[in-house]
Order: structure tokens, then C-alpha cells, then sequence
């Protein structure tokens, strides 16, 4: 692969973005970056770079997914136990509210089919339809359906959240 500084400086933030917010973990994330480049670097030729990344990527983590549920499991329990405990006394009221809101809109996010966490990860990392086609198997014109389709989902379950029914 020619040219792989370029490729490196250019995607691999946004692709560990990209990873961050879909495994909940940076250095899970900087791993399958890691692999997806070194996958790069074994091709001849990209013809759509960031497609190509980013569907690497995303099926790096699905098969990671199919072979670690127990850990995943785990970690899921790790993070419900570290969001019931209390908040440091010092913490000010807003840096909860925003903790709390992190936390509402990550289970949410974590609610949502598959394929449509990830067309709105790889939306919000700014990939266009035909990326986001590309990298998910799907006809460029089901993109924008499959995006609303997700973001309307996410709401629902956002403010159907137990966080919001304590507050009304």
C-alpha cells in the first residue's frame, strides 16, 4: 500500500472515533484500528479508502464481538456498578448531569439494531451515504431511511429512559 503515512494521519482518528463510541473502550478501539490498518497495508489497492477502513473495522469488531461475549458481558456489569455508585462529594451538579446524560445516551445507542448504531456512528464521523452503503452492505438510497429510522428510534428510547420518568 502506497503512501500509508497519509492513509495513518487522515483516518485513524476518525476511525478510532468511530471505534470509541461503537466498543465503549479506546483501547479496544486502538487495537482493531491497529489490526484494520495493518490490513491496509496488505492491499495493492483502495478504491474507496475510508469505506474500506471503516467496514474493515466494523467487521473486526463484530467478529470480536462473537468471540468475546463473555468479556463484553463482564464489562457491561463493570460499567452498571460504576454508574450506581455515588458521586464524589466535590463533583459539582452539572458534571453529574452531564455524566448521567453520557451514560442515558450510550444505553440508548446500545439499544438500537445493530446496523443502525453503526450507519449513525459512521454518520456522525462524518462518512457519506455511499460510504456508509459501502461499509454496511447496504443500497446507497436505504441509507437515509436506515439513518431516520435510527435517530427516531433513538429518541424513543432516550426519553423513554428511567433517568427521564424520575424527572417528570
Amino acid at each position: 500500500m502506497a503512501d500509508t503515512d497519509r492513509l495513518f494521519r487522515e483516518y485513524h482518528a476518525p476511525l478510532v472515533r468511530y471505534l470509541t463510541r461503537r466498543l465503549g473502550d479506546r483501547d479496544w478501539a486502538e487495537e482493531v484500528a491497529q489490526e484494520t490498518f495493518l490490513r491496509a497495508l496488505r492491499q495493492d489497492r483502495l478504491d474507496n479508502e475510508r469505506a474500506w477502513l471503516f467496514t474493515v473495522a466494523t467487521n473486526l469488531v463484530r467478529d470480536a464481538a462473537r468471540q468475546d461475549a463473555r468479556r463484553r458481558r463482564h464489562l457491561e456489569l463493570l460499567r452498571a456498578e460504576a454508574d450506581a455508585e455515588p458521586p464524589m462529594a466535590e463533583s459539582p451538579a452539572s458534571a453529574l448531569e452531564r455524566a448521567e446524560e453520557r451514560s442515558a445516551a450510550r444505553r440508548a445507542l446500545e439499544q438500537l439494531a445493530e446496523r443502525d448504531r453503526e450507519a449513525l456512528l459512521m454518520r456522525e464521523e462524518g462518512l457519506d451515504y455511499h460510504e456508509i452503503a459501502a461499509a454496511l452492505g447496504l443500497a446507497v438510497g436505504s441509507v437515509g431511511t436506515t439513518l431516520a429510522r435510527a435517530r427516531r428510534r433513538l429518541v424513543e428510547i432516550f426519553e423513554q429512559s428511567p433517568r427521564e420518568q424520575v424527572r417528570r
